[in-house]
């Protein structure tokens, strides 16, 4: 390639990423500005957003009711995914090929979107719309198959050679996977924990749906009381309640890309 193409192409992707990082921008500067608006400047620096924010009461309910559903959607995945993927993993027999290609299917074919009313009326038979419980468990059903498909391939890279070990120092069952096998699938848990969490934790589909009072609103739907009666979005709030929305997400990926050495966009480190 002669020097003015790959100028060329430089100066394309410098103008590419400037686009895409443009709305971070706006999103980090735009919480400390007075005078907020839809362009990127601060006029005088401030967080009197951030104090508006926390006055109001049913804005930090949100967050708890948002770690609630998320952590308690983690949890449940986390624990029926590896006990799942390890039996689907160690067990032979006829069928279980199919059982793995359903799995895929539903995972990747059916969506939120397109279950939505068969999950609403079964919510409402079961006596659970308006209900974090409610919440935690559609998000989980429609995690597992992910988070099944992703630990059983973890799980069927261990040796079995450890599991023989233990069961010769007089390891069984439950005590067996928890001390053997599940130490050794942390970086194949802590994906799942991690796409669990974001997932979750940015979805408004699910609470907007059955969900139904304010005070049990997670964030990504609490969010629209900053928007006035006649749906103009007061930016400056918005913003500030945006970039808190973010943090935990901004945290989780931090830690876990410290520990387990991986990034979402690549493998594990060697």
């Amino acid at each position: 390639m002669h020097k003015s193409g790959k100028v060329l192409v430089m100066l394309f992707l410098l103008l590419l990423v400037f686009w895409f990082i443009l709305p971070l921008l706006w999103l980090i500067i735009t919480p400390f500005s007075k005078e907020p608006s839809l362009g990127i400047s601060i006029t005088a620096p401030t967080l009197n957003n951030f104090a508006e924010v926390a006055k109001a009461r049913s804005a930090l309910m949100a967050f708890k009711n948002s770690l609630i559903i998320s952590i308690g959607s983690v949890i449940l995945v986390v624990t029926l995914a590896s006990t799942a993927s390890y039996a689907l993993s160690r067990s032979r027999f006829t069928g279980k090929n199919a059982i793995i290609t359903l799995l895929l299917i539903f995972s990747s074919v059916v969506t939120g979107v397109a279950a939505m009313v068969p999950i609403y009326a079964l919510c409402q038979r079961l006596k659970l719309i308006d209900s974090l419980l409610g919440v935690v468990l559609v998000f989980s059903a429609g995690f597992l198959p992910t988070a099944i498909f992703i630990l059983k391939d973890f799980i069927d890279r261990v040796p079995t050679a450890y599991e023989e070990a233990a069961l010769v120092d007089g390891s069984r069952g439950a005590d067996l996977f928890a001390r053997i096998v599940f130490p050794l699938i942390g970086p194949g848990v802590a994906v799942v924990a991690v796409l669990c969490f974001v997932n979750i934790w940015s979805n408004f589909l699910v609470p907007f749906v059955l969900i139904r009072t304010n005070a049990k609103a997670p964030i990504s739907v609490a969010i629209y009381q900053f928007f006035t009666e006649v749906g103009i979005p007061r930016i400056g709030l918005i913003s500030a309640y945006s970039l808190l929305y973010a943090l935990p997400v901004l945290i989780i990926y931090f830690y876990v890309s410290k520990k387990y050495g991986f990034g979402f966009f690549g493998g594990l480190k060697g």
